[in-house]
Order: C-alpha cells, then sequence, then structure tokens
C-alpha cells in the first residue's frame, strides 16, 4: 500500500506549466458552461473541473495523510469537495478545486529555478598538470599530482595545484579566489593557489597541497555545502492548515449536531476551503516580481523578496560590485619639474602601448579617453614577468613598473616616498616611471567606484538597514573606499572560506543578511546568506547561478527599491491573510446560522479570492516615495 501511493505521488508530481495551464483553462470553461446552464452534456460540466482539478488535490491529500500524517491545506480542500459532491452541489466543487489548483499553478511559478553553478565550477578546475621528475617533463591527470613534485606552468595556463613558486617571475589573476581582478605579481617563496591562471611569465612550484585539499577543490566544496541549512519558507496556509482542520471539523460537527441540517455543515467546509489563504502569498510574489524585473532585477527564488524583507545587514563585494572592476588613472605626478604631468603620461602611454598587462592597458586607455592625441609607437620594447615593462622611446630607455623594478634598476624614489604613500593609502595602485635610470614620477590608478554606489548606500541606510563591506582586497584600498562611501563595518583580505564563515557567524546570531557580489569567488556567501543578489552584467556565471537575484543591468542604484519593494510585499501579505481569515470567519458565523448555502458560500470566499488577487496586482506599478 505504502509503495502504491509513494508511486502515486510521483505520478502526480510529473507535468509542467503548461500542461497546468491547459487543464486550468479547460476547468475554467467547465465551470462557465456550468454557471450558463449548459446542458448539451449528460452531466453538469463543473463535474470537468472537479475530476481535471480535484482529483489531483484529494489524492496527493490522501497519500501525504497515509505516508507521513502530513496535514495540509489540501486535506481541508478534499473534505470541501467531497462533501459538496455528496449534497449535490456540483458548481461549487468544481470552482473551488479550481481556485486551488491556480494558486499552486502560481507558486510553482514563483518556484526556484535549477542551476547549473556547480558544474561550471568543477568545469575550472585543472585536468593536467606538467611535471619535472629529473630533469624531465610530463603531462599528467591533476589529480595523480603528489605532494612535493615539481610542477611546471606556462603563460596561459591554470595553476593545477596549489603550491610554492620555486623559479620565475610572472603574474597570476587571482580572480577565481579573491574577485580582484588585476593579477598580484609573483616571485620565488610566493604561494600560488589551484585554478589560478598565470598571465605572463612562464615557473616552477612545488606542490604543497593536492586533488581534494586544493583551493578550487575548497571552493567547490563550500558552493555545495552553502546551501544545505537555508530552509525554505513554508507556504502560510500549509502553515496553518492543521488548526483550520480542527476548526472546521469542530464547526461542522456542531453545527450539524445542534441544527440537523447537514447542509449548513457542508457550506462551513466550503467557505472555510482556505482558497484566499493559498493565493494570498504567491499572487504577492508575482505581481512583486513583475515589479522587480521592470527595475532590472532578474528573481530566480519564489521566496527571495519573502526573505529579503527580513534582512538587517547587507554585505557587499567592492570589486565590480560597489566599483566598476575597471582600472582608471587617478592621478599623475611628475617628479621632474622639466617634464609636465601630460608629458610624463604620454611618455608612460607609449612606453606601455604594447603591454598586454591591465595595469599598462588602462594606462594607455585612460590617456587616449582624456588627450585622444597619438601615442608615440616604441622599440625595443621588453616585458618583464612580476615587475612592468621597459621600451626605447625616442632613443632614450623609459622603463615602467613597480618599486621592486625600480630597485633593481637602481632608480632612487625617497624624493615621491611621501606623494606616494599617501595613493597607497586610498588604495592605488602604483607605476613608477623613469627616463635613463632617473625617476620622472608616478601614475597612480584605482577601480572608480561607481557613480551611483554613494545615494545607494545613504538609502539603503535610511530603510534601517547596515551595509558592510566584505572584500578580497587589501586593508587600504578596503577601508578607503568604505570611507568614501561612507560604510563603518569593513572585512578585508577575504578568501571565499573567510566570506563564507563571515556569513555563517552572523546567522548564529541570528542577523539576517543579505549577500551582494559578482566574482567567483563571491558563490559560496553568495548561497549562504539569507539572500544572495549577484550582479548580472559584469559579475560571473557561477556567482548568478549561486544566487537568489541578479542585477541584469548592473543597476546597483536601484537595489534600495528591491528593499523597499520586498518590505511592501511582506505588508500586502499580510493584509491579505488578516482579510482572507476574516472573511472566512464572517462567513462560518453566517453558515452557521443559515444565511449561506454552499453555492453562495462559493461564491462568497471567490470574491475574496479575487479582491486579494487585486491587492496583489497593486505592487506590479507600486514605486519607492523615494525612488529617483
Amino acid at each position: 500500500m505504502k509503495a502504491l501511493l509513494e508511486k502515486m505521488e510521483d505520478l502526480l508530481e510529473i507535468g509542467g506549466t503548461k500542461k497546468d495551464i491547459t487543464l486550468l483553462a479547460i476547468s475554467a470553461l467547465s465551470l462557465v458552461f456550468s454557471l450558463a446552464g449548459f446542458d448539451a452534456l449528460p452531466f453538469d460540466a463543473a463535474w470537468i473541473s472537479t475530476v481535471l482539478c480535484g482529483l489531483p488535490i484529494i489524492l496527493k491529500a490522501i497519500a501525504g495523510l497515509i505516508l507521513r500524517f502530513d496535514i495540509k491545506a489540501d486535506v481541508l480542500v478534499s473534505m470541501a469537495l467531497i462533501a459538496s459532491v455528496c449534497i449535490g452541489e456540483d458548481f461549487a466543487a468544481g470552482e473551488v478545486a479550481f481556485i486551488m489548483q491556480l494558486g499552486g499553478l502560481l507558486e510553482d511559478l514563483t518556484a526556484s529555478k535549477s542551476r547549473e553553478g556547480i558544474e561550471k565550477l568543477v568545469s575550472l578546475t585543472p585536468r593536467t598538470a606538467r611535471v619535472i621528475v629529473d630533469g624531465a617533463e610530463s603531462v599528467i591527470p591533476a589529480e595523480e599530482v603528489e605532494v612535493g613534485a615539481l610542477i611546471r606552468v606556462l603563460p596561459g595556463e591554470t595553476v593545477p595545484v596549489d603550491g610554492v613558486i620555486i623559479s620565475g617571475q610572472t603574474s597570476v589573476n587571482q580572480a577565481v579566489m579573491t574577485g580582484e581582478s588585476l593579477p598580484v605579481d609573483k616571485g620565488i617563496g610566493d604561494e600560488v593557489s589551484s585554478g589560478t591562471v598565470n598571465q605572463f611569465g612562464a615557473f616552477e612550484l612545488r606542490a604543497t597541497r593536492v586533488g581534494e585539499d586544493s583551493s578550487i577543490q575548497r571552493m567547490i566544496r563550500l558552493v555545495q555545502s552553502a546551501d544545505a541549512g537555508k530552509a525554505k519558507i513554508v507556504g502560510i496556509a500549509d502553515r496553518w492548515a492543521t488548526w483550520i482542520v480542527v476548526i472546521a471539523l469542530t464547526a461542522a460537527a456542531l453545527t450539524w449536531i445542534f441544527s440537523g441540517e447537514i447542509i449548513r455543515s457542508v457550506t462551513i467546509l466550503v467557505v472555510f476551503c482556505p482558497c484566499a489563504l493559498v493565493l494570498a502569498t504567491p499572487t504577492a510574489i508575482m505581481a512583486a516580481i513583475g515589479n522587480a524585473t521592470s527595475y532590472g532585477f532578474l528573481v530566480k527564488e519564489g521566496d527571495a523578496l519573502e526573505r529579503l524583507a527580513a534582512v538587517k545587514k547587507i554585505a557587499f563585494d567592492k570589486t565590480g560590485t560597489l566599483t566598476y572592476g575597471v582600472l582608471k588613472v587617478e592621478e599623475v605626478f611628475s617628479a621632474n619639474k622639466s617634464l609636465s604631468d601630460k608629458e610624463l603620461f604620454s611618455l608612460a602611454a607609449s612606453c606601455e602601448l604594447n603591454s598586454e598587462h591591465p595595469l599598462g592597458k588602462a594606462i594607455v586607455k585612460s590617456f587616449k579617453e582624456k588627450y585622444g592625441s597619438q601615442i608615440s609607437q616604441p622599440e625595443g620594447f621588453e616585458m618583464i614577468p612580476g615587475r612592468g615593462v621597459s621600451a626605447l622611446i625616442d632613443g632614450g630607455r623609459i622603463i615602467a613598473g613597480n618599486k621592486k623594478m625600480l630597485d633593481e634598476y637602481s632608480v632612487d624614489t625617497k624624493a615621491v616616498e611621501a606623494v606616494a604613500q599617501k595613493y597607497i593609502d586610498l588604495g592605488c595602485t602604483l607605476t613608477y616611471i623613469a627616463a635613463e635610470n632617473e625617476l620622472s614620477g608616478f601614475i597612480a590608478l584605482s577601480d572608480a567606484v561607481r557613480e551611483e554606489s554613494g545615494q545607494m548606500i545613504a538609502s539603503i541606510k535610511e530603510l534601517g538597514v547596515k551595509p558592510i563591506l566584505l572584500t578580497g582586497d587589501n586593508e587600504n584600498a578596503a577601508k578607503a573606499k568604505a570611507k568614501s562611501l561612507d560604510i563603518n563595518e569593513v572585512k578585508a583580505n577575504c578568501l571565499p572560506e573567510d566570506k563564507l564563515e563571515y556569513i555563517a557567524s552572523l546567522q548564529k546570531n541570528n542577523d539576517l543578511i543579505c549577500m551582494v557580489g559578482d566574482g567567483i569567488n563571491d558563490a559560496p556567501a553568495l548561497k549562504k546568506s539569507h539572500v544572495g543578489i549577484a550582479m548580472g552584467g559584469v559579475g560571473s556565471d557561477i556567482a548568478i547561478d549561486a544566487a537568489d537575484i541578479a542585477i541584469v543591468d548592473d543597476e546597483i542604484k536601484n537595489l534600495p527599491h528591491l528593499l523597499a519593494l520586498s518590505k511592501r510585499m511582506m505588508r500586502t501579505i499580510k493584509l491579505n491573510l488578516t482579510f482572507s481569515m476574516t472573511l472566512n470567519f464572517v462567513s462560518i458565523i453566517l453558515a452557521i446560522i443559515g444565511t449561506l448555502n454552499p453555492v453562495i458560500g462559493a461564491l462568497v470566499h471567490n470574491a475574496g479570492s479575487v479582491t486579494v488577487v487585486i491587492n496583489s496586482a497593486l505592487l506590479l506599478k507600486w514605486r519607492n516615495k523615494n525612488d529617483h
């Protein structure tokens, strides 16, 4: 018997949105024919709705009761259907069945979509490694690398295991781990992580963590486990179903005992059927999702807005979220009185013209945007991985790079140290320029803050939500950006597990937090948080897949509207619930005293359902009074 019921439950789940809509359309038509007195059929047309919509409800209620003693709204609906059919009220039965299946369809439409973030993360896992044994290089599967093995990584390749560089210099793109798009210079003694990408120079490393212990595998496990403890919100109707069933049965039984009229008892069951209660939440959610869509938000989880309404804190990643994720020249400082800032800028742009490094490209792009003039083509261009570039310009040797490069060329930088430190403290990255081994000056670059970020932070504070900066960036850059945005709480130098642990620590204290991010490194935190919001334009596919909501056009300025909308949606849901419960109890009293019969009762609570839908629909065009 148990096996048969479980099989029946599985069969009832088979179908799809198109099938459900088709059945509802046929049922609605049958109810119209029944109400119009259509008599071409040998039975009341409402029976079509009762069978198509009502039978699945009854079968699921029976299976739930027997298999798990699971009392949901379906149980009360089934009793109302059976009672209506028993006394010949066919239209009431068909109408109740139709309304309940309509509510079920709306809930399904707001359910979560399937996601493929784990599979995409797995695709980042390096497949092979270049292992060196006795001077000979061989390519083997990455999972076969042992701790202590000597590995060679060529430019453009993904680092196969965690290790320490023992020879060579390079720049490594660590976005997968830290979210920062700017490559990090690496040399002998520096650690590198699996999954990161070698940008320029070849190097050799000694493996320290391999296989399941490697960074990329730990990331995969973090994403897989982060969502496990996130409880899904149970529907209000199902949460109250047990009490509703008890009250309805008690009221119906007592009414039958004292009045002797079964018609009154059946009417109680019909009007107590939680149609409006079932519609109260999904209709409001659907309308709010429609509103959010018009503001550029893709709501991927049906209950995401319900959860968002409860958050008191929002953690922001920095790069690509509060900032554009693109380096721009902030300052050009000439240390040579005979060299103007523009001339120094032009010299740097020429030297970097053929560079593939993001810093070099940013200098060239910023010069063109500011001056639009032709950049001189350099000669004898040379790129030094992890240091900078060197080139001949008008016959003179120009170098552009970090302080390590200038030290190697014995270029004295003391004259600009005080000024340079000021920009370093602001989170800028410096490129020093020297001509013929004499310091010419430096160029400070930084990731510019989005124009709308400041106002957005101020607006969410007005809504009573506390902003937090949670970033893989260094302490100076993080604090400088946080100060400019009036964010008081900052967590810098965060790896994916650090962000995840911070989110988890807040949740242990019942602090409901939303995470906003864009990078692969944000994926675990996006999944773990009460609500995850990803940047849909600049964000990685994995971050978007891990989030509950995506900002399609990266217009983060509309985030306060989304927060306010979620709170407005919850107020609408509570109003719907209060109205539907009040209507139900008033209808019960009228049914007890004999004023309502089953058909009128069904129409009354149907009118309540329509009222709930109309009230929810008002959310479609709702605007926050503080929207700009």
